[in-house]
Formats: C-alpha cells, sequence, structure tokens
C-alpha cells in the first residue's frame, strides 16, 4: 500500500524515461488522469490511454517522449513538492517560475488540476503538487 501515489506515479515516470523505457503502466486514479493530460497538453509526454481492468481501478499507458537526434528523455527532472507530511500552498500572485519560464507547475485548485500560468490567469491559489522540466 502507498501512502503518497501521486509520488509513485512521478517516480514510475522518472524511472522509465532514464532507463530509455517507451512506455510505463500505472495504476489509473482521477488526478493521476489529469496530470497525465498536462503532460501530454504541454508536449512532456507522447500519447497516452486509459485502459479498464478486472479492478475497478484501470491502468494508464504512457508512450513517453526522447529527442529525435539525442536520445534523451524531454522530462529533464520531475519533482514532488507537496506532500502528504508538508503540504505546500500558494496563491495566484506567487506560483514559481520553473526554469525561468521553461517548465511547468502543476497545481491542484478548487476548479481542478491546472498548469501554474493557467491557474495564475484565472487568479486562482492552490496545492502545488510537482514541477516538471
Amino acid at each position: 500500500m502507498y501512502t503518497d501515489t501521486i509520488a509513485d506515479y512521478l517516480t514510475r515516470v522518472r524511472n522509465a524515461s532514464m532507463a530509455g523505457h517507451k512506455v510505463v503502466d500505472i495504476p489509473s486514479s482521477n488526478i493521476k488522469k489529469d496530470i497525465t493530460k498536462i503532460l501530454f497538453d504541454q508536449g512532456y509526454i507522447l500519447s497516452y490511454k486509459f485502459e479498464d481492468t478486472d479492478n475497478k481501478q484501470g491502468n494508464i499507458k504512457i508512450a513517453l517522449k526522447y529527442d529525435s537526434v539525442s536520445k534523451e528523455p524531454v522530462i529533464k527532472e520531475i519533482q514532488r513538492i507537496s506532500k502528504p507530511g508538508l503540504r505546500k500552498y500558494s496563491s495566484s500572485q506567487d506560483f514559481p517560475r520553473i526554469l525561468n519560464g521553461l517548465g511547468i507547475s502543476i497545481v491542484s485548485t478548487s476548479k481542478g488540476v491546472m498548469t501554474g500560468k493557467q491557474a495564475a490567469s484565472q487568479n486562482i491559489g492552490g496545492e502545488l503538487i510537482c514541477y516538471v522540466f
């Protein structure tokens, strides 16, 4: 049993990209599906597919994206920020700039999971889930 399923999700993606795997399977949940959609929309993963399994949980299959020339993963680093033992919240004015605007922060808000830029433009604060660059 995992106490922090989002950290497990991020670790699986991080380990698969560092090992050079093309596809990674992750147990599904609604917040993981939202994070996956954001990673796809921002161009960090190639594609994804939500699969139903025998149990009700389901699976997420993520096709990782690599640079065509250097074969390096597009996701250089993915960090968990808010943890179960220490939650990190931010107002809409205080969202951090990741790698001077080249990375993204993923935020859980009252309007759903979105990037830090989207939350700042809608003037919504929330819990910082992770940084991706």
